[in-house]
C-alpha cells in the first residue's frame, strides 16, 4: 500500500478506526527492531495507542495537524481494534505482522511491526511509510 500525507491520514482514521490500526512508538535506541510479546499491544486486555510521529516511504517526517494528532486506537486481547473504524486483527509475532480487517470489509491491511514495547509501536506500510505510535 502506498500512502500520501493526506490519504494515509484519512486511511489511519478509518483504519484507525480500523487502525491505528494501527500501529508504533518512537523507535529510539535499542527498542528499534524489538517486537516483543502480543500482550505489549493490548495489555491485559485492552490498550489505547496514539499517533507520535509519521514519515513517508523516503523516510521524511510527515507533518500532522490536530485531527491526526488526536488518533487514536485501542487493541483488544479478543482480537478486536477500535477507534475511528472497528475490526479485527491478527498478530504473528514471528514474522513480525499485524493484519487489520475492517469491520463489513473483506480486505485486509498487513503492517510490518518494526517496533513493541509496551509504550512503542511502529508499523511500516508496503511504501516504507512509518506511523509511531506510543502508549496513552
Amino acid at each position: 500500500m502506498n500512502f500520501s500525507p493526506v490519504s494515509f491520514r484519512s486511511y489511519f482514521a478509518s483504519l484507525l478506526s480500523v487502525v491505528a490500526l494501527l500501529f508504533i512508538v518512537s523507535s529510539c535506541g535499542s527498542d528499534k527492531g524489538k517486537v516483543e510479546g502480543v500482550n505489549m499491544l493490548y495489555g491485559t486486555s485492552s490498550k489505547a495507542w496514539v499517533t507520535d510521529k509519521q514519515t513517508d516511504a523516503s523516510g521524511d517526517k510527515v507533518k500532522q495537524d490536530d485531527a491526526a494528532k488526536d488518533q487514536e486506537i485501542s487493541f483488544a486481547s479478543n482480537g478486536s481494534y477500535s477507534g475511528s473504524q472497528s475490526g479485527k486483527y491478527v498478530f504473528d509475532q514471528a514474522a513480525k505482522t499485524i493484519t487489520m480487517t475492517p469491520d463489513g470489509s473483506a480486505t485486509s491491511n498487513t503492517f510490518n511491526i518494526e517496533t513493541l514495547t509496551d509504550n512503542k509501536l511502529t508499523l511500516v506500510g508496503t511504501s516504507g511509510a512509518k506511523l509511531m505510535l506510543k502508549a496513552k
